[in-house]
């Protein structure tokens, strides 16, 4: 159909675990007409490969169906359509359920999902490979609600087209019209994570006056893609200009933030404060989507086995010292493949409570072969129990080698992925891909601004400056962005490459990329390498960077007094 008036979408998981409660919140709390949870992340694709080697059945995200049990009624009632990506390895899997869950309800639905994601046997990825998945657009979902559906089931699309979808549905857009494609895909990626847009996660959360149980977002889409982020009257949380932009920068890098439906310029965002709890969203200019489509696959990397030692007290680089010897030496007659120590200071002296005269000794071990790090490592730990240094203990009992896994990026030819939307009455319909594509290349980078001068107090960059972080494979993302123009001044002439490796030291040997959104005063950072293989590889304290933005708020640098 074709229409002026807003479309209101909400969104109702960010992440598979989210908030059991959110469907049913989301449907009572207000007026919406389409509803979308995000089920899927790069861990959760491990995951559900795993669930499907062992059941072919399986490989869908069974919160979903489980929270479908008390609202999917209530949604039929209000005619608010669901769409999600819960179908994870198995759309048609969970689009078959749904069916047996309405006929056992005695409820009328019309159930469609959307398919053609999974690579994994469409060429050979090599060993280990658990899943291989297209990040598909929303031209699938589009074509399913034009035929009807009630509920749209999908694999793997990409986040924001839960959004572009249903817009493009409701407004009739072409596939080429890329401005209102961007504003959607931008609303898309505020919506995608929750109520990472209604103060959660937020820097400056102490600002926000009820953050004890944040309200889902929702975005009221307009024909021209323009968009307000709001949420329900009476939800905690708050949508201001801060947690839009927060999340914006959220997992993303460049000015030219690519997708399959199209390529929004970030660098061309405009956000205005539209009242309360209402950020409007416009300006936003798309072009063609790049010839191709990130897939990402997930392997088993091997085993992986993790000891932490508690060092208390006096002479702790001693300690950690004996400890690391005695098990190099253990570990000679087995080495695993990987042997990683980390000693993280968290002792102070004369600390009035145990814990804080206590300092960490974090020793991590890999290998393709199990018994490598299993046995032979936590029984060389517990060996040291009264052979060692004084205090001796561990935070938890040695245990079990456990498998890991291993998120891959690769890039295969649009036209190669088939798209298919099977409609509620099971018409098959293939989904072209983009009429026309444009190689990503990076944005020019804007001209400076002049920069900000006089004294200056050493304090933290929090107190300036609000920081979001994140993972995307290996890499992790760094967002920092600034509330005033003087502040921007500052910051985008201070905060280089050179700079957020000094006040990082641990980013210091990685390829840093910085990106400019003066719009939004904001700097970028892509830190490739940080995570090692990604997420379910676990290689550091904090796998998917989400504290690595908090960490730089804390760094100490000479800011301009008269900012503080």
């Amino acid at each position: 159909m074709t229409t002026t008036e807003p479309l209101r979408i909400g969104n109702a998981s960010g992440f598979y675990g989210d908030r059991f409660d959110a469907l049913r919140e989301m449907l009572t709390d207000g007026p919406l007409d389409v509803l979308t949870g995000d089920y899927l992340a790069e861990l959760t694709m491990l995951i559900l490969g795993r669930d499907r080697a062992k059941d072919p059945a399986r490989g869908y995200a069974t919160t979903f169906l489980r929270q479908l049990e008390d609202t999917l009624g209530l949604a039929v009632e209000r005619g608010v359509r669901i769409v999600a990506n819960a179908g994870g390895l198995n759309p048609a899997g969970l689009a078959d359920a749904i069916r047996g869950l309405a006929e056992r309800l005695g409820i009328g639905c019309r159930v469609a999902h959307v398919e053609g994601d999974d690579l994994l046997g469409a060429r050979d990825w090599g060993p280990g490979v658990v899943s291989a998945n297209a990040y598909l657009g929303g031209g699938g979902i589009a074509a399913c609600l034009r035929g009807g559906a009630d509920v749209v089931v999908t694999g793997r699309v990409t986040d924001a087209a839960l959004v572009t979808g249903p817009a493009a549905a409701h407004f009739g857009w072409a596939a080429d019209d890329w401005d209102a494609l961007a504003g959607a895909v931008v609303a898309g990626h505020v919506l995608e994570c929750g109520t990472q847009a209604t103060g959660g996660n937020y820097a400056f959360f102490t600002e926000i006056d009820d953050l004890r149980r944040p309200g889902f977002p929702l975005a009221e889409i307009h024909p021209d893609g323009s968009a307000v982020i709001t949420k329900h009257p009476g939800t905690g949380g708050a949508v201001t200009v801060g947690t839009v932009t927060a999340q914006l920068l959220y997992e993303t890098a460049g000015a030219r933030y690519p997708g399959p439906d199209v390529t929004a310029r970030l660098d061309s965002v405009r956000l205005t404060q539209d009242g309360p709890d209402r950020v409007r969203i416009d300006g936003v200019r798309g072009e063609a989507p790049p010839p191709t489509l990130k897939a990402g696959l997930t392997r088993l990397g091997g085993h992986r086995n993790e000891v932490v030692f508690v060092l208390t007290g006096l002479d702790i680089d001693a300690k950690a010292a004996l400890v690391r010897d005695q098990m190099e030496a253990a570990l000679t007659k087995r080495r695993p493949a990987e042997v990683r120590w980390t000693l993280a200071r968290t002792d102070r002296p004369d600390a009035d409570v145990q814990e804080e005269a206590s300092a960490l000794l974090r020793l991590v071990v890999r290998d393709r072969d199990p018994d490598t790090v299993g046995r032979a490592v936590s029984g060389a730990a517990v060996e040291l129990a009264l052979a060692s240094l004084p205090g001796f203990h561990v935070t938890a009992p040695p245990g079990k080698a456990a498998p890991y896994g291993v998120f891959e990026a690769a890039y295969v030819p649009a036209e190669s992925v088939p798209h298919i939307a099977v409609l509620p009455d099971g018409t098959r319909t293939a989904i072209p891909p983009a009429p026309h594509t444009r190689r990503l290349t990076p944005a020019d980078e804007p001209p400076l601004p002049p920069p900000l001068n006089g004294p200056t107090r050493r304090a933290p960059l929090g107190a300036v400056a609000g920081a979001r972080s994140g993972d995307k494979g290996g890499s992790a993302n760094v967002g920092v962005w600034v509330r005033t123009d003087d502040a921007w001044r500052w910051l985008v002439h201070t905060l280089t490459v050179d700079r957020l490796r000094e006040l990082l030291p641990e980013t210091a040997d990685l390829p840093i990329t910085r990106h400019q959104l003066p719009h939004l005063r904001a700097l970028n950072f892509t830190v490739d390498g940080l995570l090692g293989e990604g997420v379910a590889a676990q290689a550091r304290f904090d796998p998917q960077a989400k504290a690595v933005g908090e960490w730089l708020r804390s760094r100490h640098l000479d800011i301009p007094e008269v900012l503080l």
